[in-house]
């Protein structure tokens, strides 16, 4: 390491998780080597957190993600599962048998051509037909997207997450579920006890294992696990095998999981409603049983069967239809409430954030964002918080209901691309000081008397930072409040313990004891047993008690 935290290692399971992984290594792509101004330090977050140093074949220096993804037959599209990056034209060509051959050659996809027009913008098409990045003076990272030069909209070609993805991966990242179709009406993963058995069966198992020695076996000091798992769908069960086999082979490591819904719910389609219930029930129960922490990620209103409209951002303008739009704003939120194990200075490491969060037994938390951060020219921090004011400043993220009116028990807060000018009050001396806010010396004070005044009874961790969160391109343009040319934004993110899992836990249990599981015995016959659902049920229940409020410690 090159000083910060340890590494961390990230697992990417499921389609939509690979959407969500494909904006958040996107804007950690746009983030190394830029600066927008002067004031910025670019060292506040330490990228060889998640990324790793190789060299090709060739010679060639290369930093890729530290990432193992999982993903169905026929969701890449015109990505390699062996990646381009290492490819060698020549050994490729290399042929020992010299009898006649037979060619059989898949259906090749186009690349997307959105993607393409912002690659060829920024850099150069080399002899061997890989996009080279121009180089710039850390030697990490693409050079920065001129604003004239932004591709037109990708939402009307964006079909899998591979079409918008523009990081180079590592040829060990990539690994498929063949026996499973990504599209189609047979084959597909649907069921909890499916992604369980997928782990199982040797094939898989091993290639999982031999994986995560590969990366492991080359870190200084590993501080954790990071697994982006779709909770709706088979893929729970991927992850909860997953996170088993984590716990087996690095005790003490952190594994922190982040749940992953679609905003939308499948109206008139009941069977679909029902699997999702089920699966993120079974997901949550055994995600948690293996896991740091978990918490749930998602626009949707509600975990449960009763459609919620999504969630509702002040200053965002999104389709909740569209999953290219949903990710990318998880995405922002995950790159902010993540910071405190990235730091290069005094990180958290993902154990200790782990035992802040879930004391007593709370091992699900909960996600919020204010996406981008009010901050309007000429303001300060103690203005801008002072006129966000609330006890629940945050759009909650974890589709467990409207906060207001619950408890936090404990908080990790993070609020990022403030400029270091607008940390504290400007007012002239002798103006009456409109809040307390004003009369803090510094930014971090600040932040922290504003947590302390909203919820006094919480224990809360805050970091301030200068280092905002990039939004180019391929980013959906969302911020048309902001104006045309956006490329970075403030956030204002948190992570939390609160009382809304009481009801929301409970609730799931209650809509589950109201099943027929006759009428769902497919479900069953993906690999689940009868008392494994009694056994659900009353974890649901053990869970949500551990959020009544009035159970915590600070009382």
């Amino acid at each position: 390491m090159a000083g910060g935290a340890g590494e961390v290692l990230t697992l990417q399971l499921g389609h939509f998780a690979g959407f969500v992984g494909a904006h958040w290594w996107n804007q950690q792509d746009a983030a190394l080597g830029r600066a927008t101004s002067a004031q910025e330090s670019l060292g506040e977050l330490c990228p060889d957190v998640l990324y790793r140093t190789g060299q090709t074949l060739h010679g060639q220096e290369t930093y890729t993600p530290r990432l193992i993804l999982m993903d169905l037959k026929g969701s890449l599209n015109s990505l390699k599962e062996e990646s381009g990056l290492y490819w060698d034209k020549q050994l490729d060509a290399a042929v020992a048998w010299h009898g006649k051959l037979t060619t059989h050659k898949e259906e090749v996809y186009p690349k997307n051509p959105h993607l393409q027009d912002l690659l060829s913008a920024e850099g150069v098409r080399s002899s061997d037909g890989f996009w080279r990045v121009k180089s710039i003076p850390n030697g990490k990272g693409p050079p920065p997207v001129t604003t004239a030069e932004i591709p037109k909209p990708l939402e009307s070609s964006v079909r899998v997450w591979s079409d918008f993805l523009r990081v180079h991966l590592h040829p060990r990242s990539i690994c498929m579920i063949q026996k499973y179709n990504h599209d189609g009406e047979t084959g597909r993963l649907e069921a909890f006890g499916q992604g369980e058995s997928v782990l199982k069966e040797p094939r898989y198992l091993e290639e999982l294992e031999d994986r995560l020695h590969f990366y492991v076996e080359e870190c200084d000091y590993l501080q954790g696990f990071q697994i982006l798992c779709d909770l709706h769908d088979g893929f729970s069960g991927v992850g909860a095998k997953a996170a088993e086999l984590l716990q087996d082979e690095y005790s003490g490591r952190g594994i922190i999981t982040w749940g992953l819904i679609p905003g939308s719910c499948s109206l008139g389609e009941p069977q679909k409603n029902i699997y999702r219930l089920l699966n993120t029930a079974f997901g949550l129960v055994h995600l948690t049983a293996y896991s740091s922490f978990v918490c749930p990620l998602s626009l949707g209103g509600s975990l449960g069967l009763r459609p919620q409209p999504p969630v509702n951002f002040p200053h965002l303008h999104y389709d909740a239809t569209l999953p290219f739009h949903c990710s990318a704003i998880l995405a922002t939120a995950l790159d902010t409430v993540t910071v405190p194990y990235r730091l290069r200075s005094s990180p958290v490491s993902m154990v200790h954030l782990a035992n802040m969060l879930t004391f007593s037994g709370k091992k699900v938390v909960t996600a919020g964002a204010v996406i981008p951060f009010p901050l309007v020219p000429g303001q300060s921090l103690p203005d801008a918080l002072v006129q966000l004011g609330g006890a629940t400043p945050w759009t909650p993220l974890s589709a467990c209901g409207n906060p207001l009116g619950t408890r936090c028990f404990a908080q990790s807060v993070v609020l990022r691309g403030i400029d270091r000018a607008c940390h504290t009050s400007q007012l002239t001396p002798g103006t009456p000081l409109p809040s307390p806010l004003h009369a803090c010396t510094t930014g971090e004070e600040v932040l922290a008397q504003y947590l302390h005044q909203q919820q006094p009874r919480v224990t809360s961790s805050s970091h301030l930072l200068l280092t905002p969160c990039r939004v180019a391109p391929p980013y959906p343009y969302l911020f048309s409040s902001l104006g045309q040319q956006v490329h970075s934004i403030p956030v204002f993110g948190a992570l939390c313990s609160s009382s809304s899992l009481h009801q929301t836990l409970g609730g799931l249990a209650t809509e589950l004891t109201k099943l027929d599981l006759r009428r769902w015995a497919c479900f069953l016959d993906a690999g689940v047993e009868q008392d494994e659902m009694e056994e659900l049920l009353q974890e649901l229940h053990s869970l949500a008690q551990c959020y009544q409020d009035g159970g915590g410690i600070m009382d």
